[in-house]
Formats: C-alpha cells, sequence, structure tokens
C-alpha cells in the first residue's frame, strides 16, 4: 500500500481538511470529545468538557497527528541529530520536527497524510502530546465528562473513536517503511479494528481523502466495502 505521494505541506492538507473534507456543520466534529467546530475553527465545548491547562488552545480546533509525528519524525536523521541546512539567521542550529521538515521530502509527505489528521480540541492534542495509546486501568478521565484518559505518558482514548485510531494506525504502519508499530502496539490496534466498525462518515472522509490526496487507506477500503458503506 502506497501513502501520501502528492502533497508536501502540512498547512495545505489542514485547509483540504477544513474546507474539502468537513464540509457540514454536522461533520465538523472534534474526534476525542466530539465537540462541535464552525468554519473559522472556533469550539464549542461539550457539555461537562473543562480542561485545567492550555485554556487557550482549548478555544479553536488543531489537526491532531492520530500516529504522532515524533513517531515517524524520529526515524529522519534530522530530526534526530540536526542537518547543515537547519540553522537560523541568526546562525542557532535546530532540529527535531521544523529540521525534518525542512530537510527531507519523506517527512514532508508523512506529516501532510490526511487520513492520519483528525480534528481536536487544542488543549487535548497538547495533553495528548507524543503519548501512546494504551488500556488504562482505574484513571479518571481528563476533561471531565469528555471520556479520553492521559495519565503517565500514555493515553486512553473514548470507546467511540478507537475504531478510527486503530485504521489510522494500521494505513501508517502498511504504508510508510519509515514508521513501524510495536508487537504490543499493533496488536491492541488490530483488536481495535475488529471490536469498533467502520461509521458511514469515517468511509465518507476517507473517499473524499482519496480524490483530494490520490491514494486509497486499504484498510478502510476493506472495511467500508464489508459495511456496505462503499
Amino acid at each position: 500500500m502506497q501513502g501520501n505521494q502528492t502533497n508536501h505541506s502540512f498547512y495545505q492538507a489542514k485547509k483540504m481538511l477544513e474546507g474539502d473534507v468537513y464540509q457540514k456543520d454536522k461533520q465538523r466534529t472534534t474526534l476525542y470529545c466530539e465537540a462541535r467546530f464552525n468554519v473559522n475553527k472556533q469550539i464549542r465545548f461539550p457539555e461537562g468538557f473543562t480542561t485545567s491547562k492550555y485554556k487557550k488552545r482549548a478555544k479553536k480546533v488543531e489537526w491532531e497527528h492520530v500516529v504522532p509525528a515524533e513517531n515517524f519524525g524520529r526515524h529522519f536523521k534530522a530530526w534526530r541529530e540536526g542537518d547543515k541546512h537547519c540553522v537560523t539567521s541568526k546562525g542557532k542550529a535546530y532540529k527535531g520536527r521544523r529540521g525534518a521538515e525542512k530537510t527531507n521530502q519523506n517527512y514532508r509527505l508523512m506529516q501532510a497524510d490526511m487520513y492520519n489528521l483528525y480534528p481536536a480540541i487544542g488543549a487535548v492534542n497538547a495533553k495528548r502530546s507524543n503519548y501512546n495509546f494504551v488500556m488504562l486501568k482505574g484513571d479518571k478521565n481528563s476533561f471531565a465528562r469528555c471520556a479520553m484518559k492521559i495519565s503517565n505518558r500514555k493515553a486512553e482514548p473514548p470507546k467511540n473513536t478507537r475504531g478510527m485510531i486503530a485504521r489510522s494506525y494500521l494505513y501508517m504502519h502498511e504504508s510508510y517503511k519509515r514508521y513501524s508499530m510495536s508487537h504490543q502496539q499493533h496488536q491492541l490496534m488490530s483488536a481495535w479494528n475488529k471490536q469498533f466498525s467502520v461509521t458511514p462518515w469515517e468511509c465518507l472522509r476517507a473517499q473524499r481523502i482519496a480524490k483530494l490526496q490520490g491514494n486509497e487507506s486499504a484498510i478502510l477500503v476493506k472495511n467500508c466495502t464489508l459495511a456496505g458503506f462503499n
């Protein structure tokens, strides 16, 4: 399976998602907390949502890398060590995401892959960070009535998001040599994929991305066909 080969711009990916994928009000809902947002990316908090941190970022939607950029970015040398081209106008060297984005086309394609991008409340995106998804035991919700749990550098997503998350992970794993899951993570995502079926919206979203990006997600095509949504 082939990943994104057409769009090198993360900025352009976000614009296409905002304008061409999430076209209607009823589709403009964040992944983890089901918060509504408008065309200006302003959030309407679901009842009972609270956050103790990142309150400014909570006001707007952000585009979350379900498979964190760090998880594939660290496989690029410029992310880990920097590059001779990664120097500011003041002569200061940099690395990390900015370094990989500046120097490597393959990184830019992965970063801009819309199958791996979902809308999230900015505060949730910030707190989730680059933490892996697991099943946490006994932890409380991190945002009150939103059933997203983040603890000890791990995250457990709400049940209704686990299928979408799993299919994003499996797609990235199958599409890019630069990214691979651990055996334990692959087992969890395979289980979630089987346990939580696709929805009509997930399939419509995939169809729109395929037209814009020029490649299909085989895992989504298979699931959507079996569910009768293609």
